[in-house]
């Protein structure tokens, strides 16, 4: 509000005027911005009032404790009371139960997208470990001639291995691109990081690779064990 009002200019002591400008209240300090409606949306133009005023709501107060809600009403309500016996003090609400009753919609849908994810993951896994386990399979004779030729188990293992890596390399770079464009549905669900945040892409990119590695090991492991002689021998 203050940069908005006074254009980076220092705001204390300037004066505001609100409705008809017969009220005015001069500015006594700034404090960092207020997401009120949603922590998604961007904080807007606010202003905290000394005194209850008419038309501007009722006072809160805030209170840190390291104890209980139930131990901590009896004192604030004696404490209030002393200042003005008049002053309705009977709503007391943990802060943490505000912050639930604001994220609870968005965070049923993030764990929904996180378990369709680890599914989604799960299978992509399986995928690459069928494929190769099936190529392995069927170039058994053609392993089995590069290691009767002098072709060490490194080889065959990275001969594998490179072959797996291809595509799931190429999944990799169209699910980088797909998901910048795709950015955009998920911005409302987002608080603390952007949509496009560097570390988050870089760890599911190392995730993806690592899972994708040992799909990959696994089957060329195997490959690596094979008998030249039965493996020449197999049809």
């Amino acid at each position: 509000m203050a940069r908005k009002l006074w254009h980076g200019k220092d705001a204390l002591n300037e004066v505001l005027s609100t409705g008809s400008g017969s009220q005015a209240y001069r500015v006594i300090g700034v404090v960092g911005n207020v997401r009120h409606s949603a922590l998604e949306e961007e904080a807007g133009p606010e202003m905290y009032l000394l005194g209850a005023q008419e038309g501007w709501g009722s006072e809160q107060l805030v209170v840190r404790t390291k104890g209980t809600l139930a131990s901590l009403v009896p004192a604030v309500r004696a404490t209030l009371r002393q200042i003005d016996q008049a002053m309705p003090v009977d709503e007391f609400t943990p802060l943490g139960q505000i912050i639930d009753q604001a994220v609870s919609p968005k965070r049923l849908i993030t764990i929904l997208l996180g378990l369709f994810s680890l599914l989604a993951l799960g299978l992509a896994s399986v995928g690459i470990y069928g494929v190769i386990a099936y190529s392995v399979s069927q170039r058994t004779q053609e392993l089995g001639i590069r290691l009767a030729l002098g072709a060490t188990t490194r080889d065959v293992l990275r001969l594998v291995m490179g072959e797996g890596m291809k595509p799931v390399l190429i999944g990799l770079v169209i699910g980088l691109i797909s998901s910048f464009l795709l950015t955009r549905v998920m911005r409302s669900l987002l608080f603390g990081v952007t949509a496009t945040d560097p570390l988050t892409f870089a760890a599911n990119t190392l995730l993806l690779t690592a899972v994708a590695l040992l799909a990959c090991w696994l089957p060329a492991r195997r490959a690596t064990k094979l008998d030249p002689m039965e493996a020449l021998r197999y049809e």
